[in-house]
């Protein structure tokens, strides 16, 4: 979480989700699925991550709803189901709502028979990953799931875009607060946080995206439309080369592509660019892969939450680098920002209060933001 001061002003969460469930309405998503799209966005800036909250309601939805990209109404159809696996067609809809289908489906198997696996093909934007991982922690189950992306990964030693930046997410509970939630990108930052970036008007750190000749880049509003061309890639975890151990995070991004893609035999790494070979629009057709495990089949939930709560106190509490005054485990940061951010509401820029305005009045929606004078 930032600890700068924070200057942009906070929207109540009931206005934002309310708000974002009418839009999402008016432009044909059925109400009930509208309810789990925004929740899902607001989770991610709950948890203070920005990149894939608010930030992205207009660009990556609505305007790919708009340009055809992506059904507003989504069609989910199993195609192959047995007693621990599903496979489902979303057939180019909503892959919140397909997601949403798909957790409680393999929970419910997972109370059965301890495990369950299932994979969506045919899909686009799932949010963040960590959403469908934590649906199964919040039932006493771990959760792992995984999405390709549209190519912006260059492998070891490349420097063309074949794999997108293909999270690979765990979740698991513990006996603290809050679980043990691994959430981000095998790259070393997703297009998202770069699209963050230059809504800021700030240089994305040197070291994490490459041109054509190997060079690295910073000039965010640079990147964004270098990589629209495929003139530009992000870099694999571990970063350059070998040296500092990039081909480990190439290695775990090839992982999570074939798990999304071959387990549903669903297209792959430069077929969900979202253009076709005229470069106009097309559907993203992505994949996505989830896996639940009950404890209760092993030693026991609370035996599994008491260990995992053990080792995730063990490393908060060694040793600090000197002037560091804090260690954290995966998914502590972000309930911290939760607890900031729980009253306060949701922090919105200039960018994101020009769009709520943009999408009300086009909308015909009767709402009136605190920011406005």
């Amino acid at each position: 979480m930032d600890n700068s001061v924070e200057t942009r002003p906070y929207l109540p969460w009931k206005l934002v989700n309310d708000f974002m469930v009418d839009v999402f309405e008016k432009y044909g998503v059925p109400r009930q699925d509208a309810e789990i799209c925004a929740d899902v966005l607001l989770e991610s800036d709950r948890r203070g991550i920005e990149s894939h909250g608010c930030n992205r309601f207009k660009p990556i939805y609505l305007d790919r709803i708009k340009n055809g990209t992506l059904l507003p109404v989504t069609n989910v159809e199993i195609v192959k189901e047995t007693p621990t696996t599903v496979v489902i067609d979303a057939h180019n809809g909503m892959g919140m709502v397909a997601a949403h289908k798909m957790m409680g489906m393999l929970i419910e198997k997972a109370k059965t028979y301890g495990m369950a696996g299932g994979t969506i093909f045919n899909s686009t934007h799932y949010g963040i990953a960590g959403y469908w991982t934590t649906m199964a922690e919040k039932a006493g189950m771990i959760g792992i799931s995984g999405t390709n992306a549209r190519p912006s990964v260059a492998p070891t030693w490349g420097v063309e875009p074949m794999m997108g930046t293909n999270p690979m997410t765990f979740t698991m509970p513990t006996d603290e607060e809050f679980p043990f939630n691994f959430d981000c990108a095998t790259s070393t930052i997703q297009n998202g946080k770069i699209e963050f970036y230059e809504r800021q008007n700030k240089p994305t750190p040197a070291g994490l995206v490459v041109n054509r000749q190997g060079e690295t880049m910073t000039d965010s509003g640079k990147i964004l439309k270098d990589m629209r061309a495929g003139q530009a890639a992000l870099l694999p975890l571990g970063g350059l080369g070998e040296a500092t151990g990039g081909y480990k995070g190439y290695g775990f991004t090839t992982a999570v592509e074939i798990l999304s893609a071959a387990l549903s035999g669903g297209p792959y790494m430069k077929d969900l660019n979202g253009k076709d070979s005229e470069g106009n629009p097309q559907m993203y057709r992505l994949g996505h892969f989830f896996f639940v495990i009950n404890p209760e089949f092993f030693m026991g939930l609370e035996t599994f939450k008491k260990t995992a709560g053990g080792i995730c106190r063990g490393l908060r509490n060694s040793a600090k680098a000197p002037g560091a005054d804090r260690i954290y485990t995966a998914g502590e940061k972000e309930h911290d920002a939760w607890l900031d951010r729980k009253e306060k509401g949701v922090p919105v820029g200039d960018t994101i209060q020009k769009e709520f305005i943009q999408l009300r009045d086009e909308c015909g929606l009767d709402y009136k933001f605190p920011f406005e004078k």
